[in-house]
């Protein structure tokens, strides 16, 4: 069992419905030197890619990605979910499906901020069906930039969203797996990743 499996295991809670609670350390409340170890993990991970920015969704994907940056020395950019005043000129768009809150989202980068040039690695706290990651894959396309790779906290294996991506031909690369949970039980098991 890996660190974050056992941080998991010790503070993650199930609930009915397949969600798993990790704001004790995670996406309320967040734990750095847990997530340090996360950066440390993907840098190892992806250290070969020459990796130039890193790109996350608002808003529990940003104190990880702020991190891992920091391990890349790189900038962050993060996809906004809202238009807001201070948003100006062009802007790259798509459609995200959110599975935690039920609703669609049209999220945004400013043109200026990703570039053809740009070399990102996309990071997040949780994939589920894949949604958020598809349209952050999408606003790098559209900016004629390359998807070097995907770093996930928590993969929930049992849902089709790793196996989309990875059919896609992207290294995506979870820290955690999650086979199966029992809402009864609390019980978690992890798949392994020899």
């Amino acid at each position: 069992m890996n660190f974050l499996e056992e941080r998991i295991v010790k503070d993650g809670v199930v609930k009915e419905g397949n969600v798993l609670k990790v704001d004790s350390f995670l996406n309320h409340q967040m734990d750095i030197k847990l997530f340090d170890q996360m950066g440390e993990a993907f840098k190892e991970k992806f250290r070969e890619k020459n990796i130039n920015k890193i790109l996350t969704i608002e808003a529990s994907g940003i104190g990880i990605a702020c991190i891992v940056a920091k391990h890349f020395d790189v900038p962050v950019v993060f996809a906004k979910k809202a238009k807001s005043i201070n948003l100006d000129g062009e802007m790259y768009t798509a459609e995200v499906e959110s599975f935690t809150h039920k609703t669609k989202n049209q999220i945004i980068v400013a043109k200026k901020f990703l570039t053809a040039e740009d070399r990102i690695l996309i990071i997040d706290d949780f994939l589920a069906n894949g949604c958020a990651l598809q349209g952050l894959i999408q606003l790098v396309q559209a900016a004629g930039a390359e998807v070097c790779g995907i770093g996930i906290a928590i993969e929930k294996g049992f849902q089709p969203g790793g196996q989309i991506i990875r059919n896609l031909g992207y290294q995506l690369e979870s820290l955690a797996i999650v086979e199966s949970m029992n809402g009864e039980t609390g019980e978690i098991v992890f798949r392994s990743q020899e």
